[in-house]
């Protein structure tokens, strides 16, 4: 499961939906905060991506939503549409509409979507829009609509913290507890007053309280998102920490540590330092980890680059810092897949690469590996965590880099490419060669035609023997005649037991010797006329039977794999055909294979099913399969409608990829 679906699907993460009027409403100021919010509420229905296993894997999510502006955007969790790569919401009203990303911000766990207006009914229309309260006003005891009573206006996780794509909510975010009733799959709802204003974006549940993201932190991350499509914040490398229990101090937090080369080192800041005033504004005492998101958000709203005071006290001497904030990075930048190296990879931060020890971060991170992908292939073999330097002698300081060369390195080739790739390990230095490049299609020998007598068959075990009253003999059931073979025309009947070819007794009576009578037919030559002694039905008989040349076995029929919709597929062969009873002319091609968490599982294709066409366009073989989707990619169309057999029924499916 991944990170993004386990936020969502767990029960602590959620928020219960306004509802409609109901009997046990009966309260006109309840019944009125209701009103004033439920018709903007929505429903997200999200397609993401997310890196794992060497590629990037999709699926799908839900959450809510609150429309606050009448050109249509929303207010919602990153963890519900941070990563999509699609967007459909639902209206109050059950319309439903696309939507895309504006802005997220991992760190406060907010993300803006914005609805295509012209999906609606009536692109005119206004919509229905939810105002704003003013969640510093809140005070325990408030009633608020979820429904609950809010029980603590800074609540933190106990015992850890809630990380989104490496970013510690908690250090920024004091979530307003109450009781509501949270369900599964609601994240990104509001909390309300009973005036009818959001005072929370409902996030997390803790022991029996729900949490939700004060309204004026996220007011003003949704500004910021929906002007520039993402938040800047500062950032001076200082940890800070609560007050030491034995500490007489009236004011301030204390700095538990300073990353060397920080802003903060760079100012002289120490650990051990208390921080009383930031600004001229006096920071209260921090006596526990709630505190401590307050005086994180000063420092991550200040300016970019510039310069702030920071006052307090070392060894009780009065103490004056200046401090020139640097901008901070996103704990862990979005990833990409390599499919020609069968890697996920991102960049490396300057501050991980100051956790490491490195003297810089030119360098790529590799997020994942594909087993038997061509990274996690070579000797010695790449892993999960190491550092790519340089590839074929070209440094690779950043994931632009890696891209581009490995795209020079593999552009108009057929079959992978060795080269020579430098990376990190464990800070050893390490060289491997790695074959980057198109997968080679597994040659195929030419197999030999070989004689066929088209009948399959069960060894006759001496107990079945016995059974059918033919103790002691030695032969072959048929438990089935393949339509229009010279078996059948032969008169060949399923049941039939087979206990002589030519005069010769068939040596077979244990199952493992299932396939000495088919081997027995193969030295023949093709064409030649077999006599067989066949019993049946307490009858003995001489059949003679012309052998043909024997049908395709499924390695020699023709296959694809398609990487872009992630899954495989082969020609129907006659097994398949005689297996599911289909006529000689029924054209189509069988889904062999379905990669885990790609586009094509979740469009729920499934593997046994016949691909009959796409978009249209019949599939009557693996040739004409190439051919459609080569065009799908030259077009990028989305979705693409997959008309295929399943079973006795057959049924569309709806692909949605990411070109």
């Amino acid at each position: 499961m991944t990170h993004l679906t386990r936020c969502i699907c767990a029960a602590v993460f959620a928020v219960a939906w306004l509802l409609p009027r109901a009997s046990a409403i009966v309260d006109p100021q309840v019944e009125a905060a209701v009103q004033a919010v439920y018709p903007a509420l929505v429903r997200i229905h999200v397609v993401f991506e997310e890196g794992g296993a060497g590629r990037m894997q999709k699926g799908r999510a839900s959450g809510s939503g609150t429309i606050i502006s009448a050109e249509g955007h929303i207010l919602t969790n990153h963890h519900v549409a941070g990563r999509a790569t699609r967007i459909t919401v639902r209206l109050a009203d059950r319309q439903e509409v696309r939507a895309t990303l504006v802005g997220t911000d991992a760190l406060a766990d907010l993300a803006v979507l914005k609805i295509d207006k012209q999906d609606l009914r009536n692109p005119a229309a206004a919509l229905p829009v939810a105002k704003f309260g003013d969640s510093a006003r809140l005070r325990v005891g408030d009633v608020v609509l979820a429904m609950g009573i809010v029980a603590n206006t800074e609540m933190i996780a106990p015992g850890g913290a809630l990380r989104l794509d490496g970013e510690v909510v908690g250090e920024l975010v004091r979530w307003i507890g109450h009781d509501a009733v949270i369900f599964p799959g609601n994240s990104g709802g509001p909390l309300v007053n009973l005036g009818g204003e959001i005072v929370g974006v409902n996030e997390v549940g803790i022991g029996s309280l729900g949490g939700a993201i004060p309204s004026n932190l996220a007011k003003k991350v949704l500004d910021e998102l929906i002007a520039t499509g993402k938040v800047r914040r500062s950032w001076i490398g200082m940890n800070p920490q609560p007050l030491l229990k034995s500490s007489d101090a009236k004011a301030g937090v204390l700095v538990g540590g300073v990353i060397k080369g920080a802003p903060a080192d760079a100012a002289g800041m120490q650990a051990g330092d208390i921080v009383t005033r930031c600004n001229g504004v006096e920071i209260t005492a921090s006596r526990a980890p709630e505190d401590i998101p307050v005086f994180n958000r000063i420092l991550l709203e200040s300016q970019v680059g510039a310069e702030i005071v920071l006052e307090g006290v070392r060894d009780k001497n009065p103490m004056i810092w200046k401090v020139t904030t640097a901008e901070r990075e996103p704990a862990e930048p979005r990833e990409k897949e390599l499919l020609s190296w069968g890697i996920t990879v991102r960049d490396l931060t300057a501050l991980a690469a100051k956790e490491l020890l490195r003297a810089d971060n030119k360098a790529v991170v590799v997020q994942s590996l594909r087993p038997g992908g061509a990274a996690a292939a070579s000797k010695p073999s790449i892993r999960d965590g190491d550092l790519i330097l340089a590839v074929d002698g070209k440094p690779t300081p950043d994931l632009a880099a890696l891209v581009t060369v490995s795209q020079e390195i593999t552009a108009g080739k057929t079959k992978p490419v060795p080269v020579l790739v430098a990376y990190e390990h464990d800070g050893c230095n390490f060289l491997t060669v790695v074959k980057i490049g198109p997968e080679p299609d597994v040659d195929k020998p030419g197999i030999a035609k070989k004689a066929w007598i088209g009948i399959d068959t069960q060894v006759i075990s001496a107990d079945l023997a016995e059974a059918l009253g033919i103790a002691g003999s030695k032969g072959v059931r048929i438990t089935r005649v393949h339509p229009a073979t010279q078996a059948e025309k032969g008169g060949l009947q399923i049941g039939d037991l087979i206990l002589k070819l030519d005069g010769t007794v068939i040596p077979a009576s244990r199952p493992e010797e299932a396939d000495v009578f088919g081997s027995l037919i193969r030295k023949y030559r093709i064409g030649t006329e077999v006599a067989l002694a066949v019993r049946r039905d307490k009858q003995d008989l001489l059949v003679k039977v012309p052998l043909e040349t024997g049908h395709e076995g499924t390695v020699d029929l023709a296959s694809h794999e398609c990487k872009t919709l992630e899954f495989n597929s082969r020609d129907l062969g006659q097994d398949d055909r005689v297996a599911r009873k289909l006529p000689d002319d029924f054209k189509g091609v069988l889904v062999t294979a379905i990669t885990p968490a790609g586009w094509a599982a979740l469009g729920k294709l499934a593997t046994g099913d016949i691909l009959l066409s796409i978009d249209g366009k019949p599939v009557d073989s693996i040739e004409t399969l190439k051919s459609v989707l080569a065009e799908l990619e030259k077009n990028t169309r989305s979705p693409v409608v997959m008309f295929v057999r399943r079973g006795i029924t057959s049924r569309y499916i709806e692909l949605e990829p990411t070109w």
